[in-house]
């Protein structure tokens, strides 16, 4: 086990440890960090972090001081010049993930033309996560922790190779063998007691940042600048303060700042992020986001001109772009602005590292990496000129908090009576659970609290146990939870002056919010696609001018792209096609779209009418799968034909027949033709009327009807082809080859005295022409006819384009279960397929 060479270390490991290293060299930590125990050192692992190596002493037995000493006050006087001079510069991972991003970088400070310049750095991106997988592979006695430490060495190794070169690579590539060869001790150690304590895993962790503060500095070197790279754990100084937070003490970390700038002066400082050290000399770190923090906290002590926190977007978004397609670049936010979208999920920057540049006026620039062209978002101080000239809007942005409770302690005990709330929070702080916003009612009667999701049945029951005698009592009424909530805060500097911004906000809300509040669903249309054109959308097309969108910003019709656009949208959970063609060749993709998750919705007959194998296998894949496929409009519109059906069965009904006038064309043309009306007359009425497909023929030779009757007889359990329904055509024989449909409507009329005899004859017998389908369940068999029916019956009751179908079963023997409505026209098909979807939406979830 040997210490790094990189900071000042009095140590990590609890006296556990020292049974298991007997007969070796040790170096034993406790707890208290109170002693230090045997540990042999090569004298290279204790060289100074810069120049020659030194010799040292080979065995160290010293005690160890808990509390720090003072910093030197009297070495040689080279003042830390402090002021608009320094420039501060911020990279993440993201930034210096590759060699070519970290000459990137070089270039980028290079080509700041401030006198001097302070450059924060994260690790490589991955770097601290994989630092972190190894205590956890360690502490678990995962042997494999040794072969993830060569991987860590490995990419840092080719990283250095394809940068530097000469004396610069050798002197990185020994310090980076050192300091593997001391973690994978370190590492061994931890395996062997199965337990890191959190100092020694904030040491191991912060490895990351120094390897890549120092290959950054030798790249700006090799362009022949002056530059030293600093490890901010000499300079920064945190105190703990609970909740996984730190607290910075600018007062030591400016001497410890003074005494490290008097021995390494340099107008370029390359410097650690995320890591620092405790009073006590013990490494640490900021905790997630620390680097923003550390670059902050370093703009503070070195009172610089400006924060350039440099990222891989543009700037700060008015609102989430994936939600919001209209956001928009905020070219200036205030820090109170900065501070409220931060709190509230807006990407922007942690709360906490705006305070430490707020004290001294320090403006943060948020800008990109990959675009140095976008001049970014300025976070600042607003003077009251700016507030004039640049906040004219009073609401900056947007920012949203998903996955929330709200917790409402309720009663009118609870009114006047002291420690009420210190009792409910305090029970809300013993279970650890983080309370994001409070509200309380003016009566006193109510407090109404928001905590994350996942710690609200906790919260809950700690609530309950507390306050179980008060709530028996009936003192307090009770401790309410409304689950699945999202924060949504409107954030501007301007807004406090300003009247009708909270009506105009909710007014807006109660728009955007009436589906949701009748059916308790988003939906969004991503994407509409013709046979020629389509038009996508991220975040939803506005439903009122998507012809408008099509013609305008519409691109050609691709299939395979359209589908990858709306399955690939991972911000909304459910995607559903909706297939209002009757073309069966886009019904064939279904069983691969379901194959994928999503949900088909359709009023197109091809699938379930197309090959028996493939319905079948469609099914199959259905009733195995938890993605679904409603097809309710194929056969009756908006009609409940199929739910009936389903319900019926599933209720342990037996069917025994359906009948029933499926078409609504052919229904519109038999209830006009009586009388001394011509059949040609009739049709082209209905033809004009738009109740005919252009070609009426695809009316009139009833496969639409055969086409339904086979989903019938489907869904009652029969296997049988399209081609085993009888159809009975009522197209003239001659007639079926005509060349078009103006040469069939034409010609008609030379049949209308066959029509007339087959009028006269039914209503000779008080009968009235009807076309119809039949399942016959108990045979097996289906088909379709034109039949002559009494005018008491059901059948001969109808009006306009209505469809009627009949049930009958055991249950409905004597008296069949009737289905009577519209059954034709896009209004009406338009319900069926959104009763479809409301029907999956609540499969989904939303309340039914």
């Amino acid at each position: 086990m040997v210490v790094s060479s990189h900071a000042t270390f009095n140590g990590l490991f609890s006296n556990t440890l020292s049974s298991s290293f007997t007969n070796n060299p040790r170096l034993l930590l406790p707890p208290s960090l109170s002693s230090l125990t045997f540990f042999q050192l090569s004298r290279k692992n204790l060289a100074p972090r810069r120049g020659t190596q030194q010799e040292c002493p080979i065995y160290i037995n010293a005690p160890v001081k808990a509390k720090a000493t003072a910093v030197e006050s009297s070495v040689e006087k080279v003042e830390l010049p402090k002021g608009d001079m320094w420039s501060v510069h911020k990279f993440g991972g993201t930034c210096v993930g590759t060699s070519d991003r970290i000459k990137n970088v070089a270039e980028i400070v290079v080509n700041d033309n401030s006198e001097r310049k302070l450059v924060v750095v994260s690790a490589m991106s991955k770097v601290t996560d994989m630092m972190y997988d190894l205590i956890h592979k360690a502490q678990s006695r995962d042997e494999s922790f040794v072969s993830a430490l060569d991987t860590v060495l490995e990419k840092h190794t080719l990283t250095a190779k394809d940068m530097l070169e000469g004396d610069d690579l050798l002197c990185f590539l020994s310090k980076l063998h050192d300091d593997i060869n001391n973690l994978k001790a370190m590492l061994r150690a931890i395996f062997i007691a199965g337990h890191a304590t959190e100092s020694f895993v904030d040491f191991v962790v912060g490895h990351g940042e120094l390897w890549s503060a120092q290959m950054l500095s030798l790249v700006i070197k090799k362009k022949g600048l002056e530059c030293s790279w600093m490890d901010t754990r000499e300079v920064l100084i945190v105190n703990p303060s609970g909740a996984n937070q730190v607290d910075p003490d600018y007062t030591y970390s400016e001497r410890k700042l003074d005494k490290w700038f008097a021995d390494n002066p340099s107008r370029i400082i390359v410097a650690t992020g995320f890591i620092a050290s405790t009073p006590q000399n013990i490494p640490t770190t900021l905790k997630r986001d620390g680097s923003d923090f550390s670059a902050a906290i370093m703009g503070a002590l070195f009172r610089a001109r400006q924060v350039t926190i440099w990222t891989d977007v543009d700037g700060v978004y008015s609102a989430d772009p994936r939600k919001v397609s209209e956001a928009v670049i905020l070219p200036t936010l205030s820090y109170q602005e900065a501070w409220e979208m931060s709190y509230f999920g807006a990407n922007v920057l942690h709360p906490r590292t705006i305070i430490p540049v707020m004290q001294f006026d320090i403006p943060i620039v948020i800008r990109n990496v990959f675009n140095l062209a976008a001049p970014g978002t300025k976070i600042c101080r607003a003077s009251p000129d700016e507030i004039g000239e640049h906040l004219q809007a009073p609401v900056k942005g947007f920012a949203t908090i998903d996955n929330v409770a709200l917790i409402n302690v309720e009663g009118t005990g609870m009114a006047g009576v002291p420690g009420t709330a210190n009792a409910i929070f305090g029970a809300v702080k013993e279970v650890g659970a983080n309370v994001i916003m409070i509200s309380q009612a003016s009566s006193e009667h109510s407090v109404c609290f928001a905590v994350p999701e996942k710690e609200k049945d906790a919260v809950a029951e700690a609530l309950r146990a507390r306050f179980r005698q008060a709530l028996d009592a009936g003192r307090l009424s009770q401790v309410a939870v409304v689950s699945n909530c999202s924060i949504l805060a409107t954030v501007g500097q301007k807004m406090a002056s300003t009247p009708g911004v909270s009506a105009t906000l909710f007014n807006a809300l109660a728009k955007a919010a009436e589906l949701k509040e009748k059916f308790n669903i988003d939906l969004r249309v991503l994407g509409i696609t013709g046979s020629k054109k389509m038009v996508l959308s991220d975040l939803g097309l506005d439903l009122c001018k998507w012809g408008e969108l099509q013609r305008a910003e519409g691109q050609v019709a691709d299939l395979q792209k359209f589908v990858q656009h709306v399955h690939g949208n991972h911000f909304i959970p459910n995607t559903v096609l909706v297939d209002c063609t009757a073309d069966s060749s886009i019904a064939s993709h279904y069983y691969d779209w379901l194959c994928k998750g999503i949900h088909i919705i359709t009023p197109n007959k091809k699938a379930n009418s197309g090959p028996l194998d493939q319905y079948l296998k469609l099914r199959a894949l259905q009733r195995q799968s938890y993605t679904h496929y409603f097809y309710e409009a194929t056969v009756g519109a908006g009609l409940p034909i199929i739910s009936t059906l389903r319900g019926l069965l599933e209720t342990g009904d037996k069917i025994l027949s359906i009948e029933g006038i499926f078409s609504g064309t052919l229904s519109y043309i038999f209830n006009k033709f009586k009388g001394k009306r011509s059949f040609s007359e009739v049709v082209e009425e209905a033809k004009q009327a738009g109740y005919t497909e252009p070609d009426p023929r695809d009316d009139l030779s009833g496969t639409d009807v055969a086409r339904k009757v086979i989903i019938l007889a489907r869904e009652c359990g029969l296997k049988l082809e399209l081609s085993d329904i009888p159809s009975e055509s009522l197209v003239p024989e001659p007639l079926r080859s005509t060349s078009s449909a103006e040469e069939f409507m034409q010609q008609l009329p030379q049949f209308d005295q066959d029509w007339a005899k087959k009028l006269q004859a039914a209503e000779e017998a008080g009968e009235v022409l009807r076309y119809v389908g039949v399942v016959d369940v108990s045979n097996e068999k289906g088909l379709v006819k034109l039949g002559s029916y009494k005018k008491d019956h059901p059948f001969a009751q109808l009006s306009g384009s209505d469809n009627i179908i009949l049930f009958r079963t055991e249950r409905y023997k004597e008296q069949p279960l009737i289905v009577r409505g519209p059954g034709a026209g896009a209004a009406v098909t338009a319900a069926g397929v959104f009763s479809d979807i409301l029907r999956l939406a609540s499969y989904l979830g939303a309340p039914s």
